[in-house]
């Protein structure tokens, strides 16, 4: 573009301004009510279909048992996140936000890559690596919560003897006892014993359900102990402590190995990416790279080898044994 070209564009967008301001006309107000009203209208009858398809997917769970598949492991997958980070989503809004998402990063890779299928590839090893990333966050958090469970059991069996709800009655006067994670479960079952009309077995099947597999085992003990209380039998509290112990050694030990596994990988990443920026210095390096088909291939698969090879680091972490998420 010459010097005219941009002094005449710049002078019309300048009596552009100049009449919008003299005859108050709203230019711009009236065509972000449009696009914004466009966007309201297409957000209202997305949100009507994932409902419809939400309600359809439950009725569809309750008749007929879901097959062992890519789909299932994908709702799996996306339930088990919306659960951990506590997402106001459904599955439904949440594979539409994701195929949107999808959808404007394959534009975007499109405008600087110049190919429509290459930026299809680079988008979906980039979401693979995403999920990746989120699903190792949602490990962490699982760990998190574990640990909390292991402190409160560990609290609560040696004062079971007094019966399981009056010591956890004692240990929820202290705020230092019962993280504040898993506090208000502790409180609401409480609550259902002394306000709500739950039996004790009731109570603690709903804290059971809230706080996960790890709790079957206190949950059943404090069962059987309520119902048929004898002398001695506080004492078959006493070995989950016991199992506490050995598996906060074992969620160390892998703690270390997949630690030692993370830093490997991004060091290796980050030498690769600086390699690969240092080497951009030369002049042709960078114009066959960056400009050409070829280079465009390669430097698509680098990217996809980065995200599949996380995906893979963190799916066998995953694998490594009984976890924390297991037990």
């Amino acid at each position: 573009m010459d010097t005219t070209s941009i002094i005449s564009l710049s002078l019309g967008i300048a009596a552009f301004i100049v009449f919008n301001a003299i005859f108050e006309v709203r230019f711009f107000e009236g065509t972000g009510r449009f696009f914004l009203g466009i966007l309201d209208t297409l957000a209202e009858h997305l949100g009507r279909y994932n409902t419809k398809r939400y309600v359809e997917r439950v009725k569809k769970e309750r008749i007929v048992k879901q097959k062992e598949n890519v789909y299932a492991k994908y709702n799996r997958l996306v339930e088990g996140l919306i659960l951990d980070f506590n997402l106001p989503l459904t599955l439904e809004s949440f594979t539409s936000l994701l195929c949107i998402a999808f959808a404007i990063v394959v534009l975007i890779i499109v405008v600087f890559m110049k190919n429509v299928t290459l930026a299809v590839v680079i988008t979906v090893a980039i979401f693979i690596g995403l999920l990746t990333y989120f699903v190792m966050q949602s490990k962490a958090i699982k760990a998190e919560k574990l640990e909390s469970i292991m402190d409160a059991e560990d609290i609560l069996c040696p004062l079971a003897r007094e019966g399981v709800l009056v010591a956890i009655k004692k240990v929820m006067e202290s705020d230092e006892y019962i993280k504040p994670g898993i506090r208000p479960y502790f409180q609401q079952f409480i609550d259902n014993c002394e306000n709500n009309g739950y039996s004790f077995k009731q109570a603690i099947q709903l804290l059971n359900r809230q706080l996960g597999p790890k709790f079957d085992n206190f949950a059943k003990k404090a069962i059987i102990f309520e119902y048929n209380e004898r002398k001695g039998m506080a004492d078959i509290f006493l070995d989950i402590v016991d199992e506490n112990a050995v598996l906060r050694e074992i969620n160390a030990r892998k703690d270390r190995i997949f630690r030692k596994m993370n830093r490997d990988f991004l060091l290796k990443t980050v030498i690769i990416v600086l390699f690969f920026l240092y080497a951009l210095s030369v002049d042709d390096f960078r114009e066959f790279m960056l400009y050409s088909s070829f280079g465009k291939m390669i430097n698509t698969v680098m990217i996809s080898i980065i995200c599949l090879s996380f995906a893979r680091t963190q799916a066998l972490q995953g694998n490594l044994g009984p976890g924390s998420d297991r037990k």
